[in-house]
């Protein structure tokens, strides 16, 4: 389901008023029309139904009336889209790779719904990735965009360039008092020392919070997963091709999200 993203509430008589590069997003993107109907996503995650009550193109304006309420055709087993929320939060710690690539692991982890995505340097990235500032107006324009098109009711964060000592001890501090409901894991091209995803998890019975390490290009040395076991991290292999960096983390953010959302629907039979 699409959807727009807001930055602003409406007035007190529920009326959206939009412009500049909102106003060129929903005229020249979405080409809306007087009486169209649009989802919009307000500051506080709530999702609202909205008509296009008039588009100003002398002021370049698009005004929309926000409705009472969504329509039931959102309801998915039972529970409304406006007020959905992941019953497990979602972290990528990457491995800073090139730019290009950088922006697409950005994009399809905002797509998938990843809470943060905390951008780490190690020996395998490039010379700039340790002064690399992912949280700049170009990124968030690249969330927000990727939110828009998937329909993610995840408001995407994405954290200051840390070291991976700093990205470990932020993990701990995710997981809090209950680590037992916490797991985090490395995707290693090497099968030495490594787990199964399933066998990895098959000891948790509730898991609140998930997070994925996945290396930039040259992927991640042998000391830095020492280093990641020694905190436990768990190395995980798959049985598949040696994938690149943006396919990786990819993959595997859809992996540990299918492996965990299959676990909840199997226990809840």
């Amino acid at each position: 389901m699409r959807q727009f993203i807001s930055s602003v509430y409406p007035d007190k008589k529920g009326m959206l008023e939009l412009c500049g590069k909102d106003f060129r997003y929903l005229k020249q993107v979405l080409r809306l029309c007087a009486g169209d109907m649009l989802y919009v996503r307000l500051p506080d995650g709530k999702l609202s139904g909205t008509t296009v009550a008039k588009i100003d193109e002398s002021k370049k304006t698009v005004f929309l009336q926000v409705c009472d309420c969504v329509p039931e055709v959102l309801k998915d087993g039972g529970e409304n889209q406006s007020d959905y929320r992941p019953e497990t939060d979602f972290y990528l710690f990457q491995f800073v790779a090139k730019g290009p690539k950088m922006d697409l692991i950005v994009r399809q982890a905002a797509e998938c719904g990843v809470l943060k995505v905390v951008p780490v340097t190690g020996k395998f990235t490039q010379p700039c990735g340790a002064e690399k500032n992912l949280r700049n107006s170009r990124y968030e324009r690249i969330v927000k965009e990727a939110r828009q098109q998937s329909g993610s009711p995840v408001a995407t964060e994405i954290s200051e360039t840390l070291s991976l000592e700093e990205a470990c001890a932020l993990w701990k501090k995710v997981a809090g008092e209950k680590p037992e409901e916490s797991f985090a894991c490395v995707l290693y091209e090497r099968s030495e020392r490594t787990k199964n995803l399933y066998e990895a998890l098959a000891d948790l019975n509730v898991i609140k919070k998930c997070a994925v390490f996945c290396g930039a290009e040259g992927g991640i040395s042998p000391e830095e997963i020492d280093f990641l076991l020694e905190n436990g991290i768990v190395p995980v292999h798959f049985e598949t091709n040696i994938l690149r960096c943006e396919t990786a983390a990819l993959y595997g953010t859809a992996c540990l999200q299918n492996a965990v959302t299959g676990r909840k629907l199997w226990q809840k039979k």
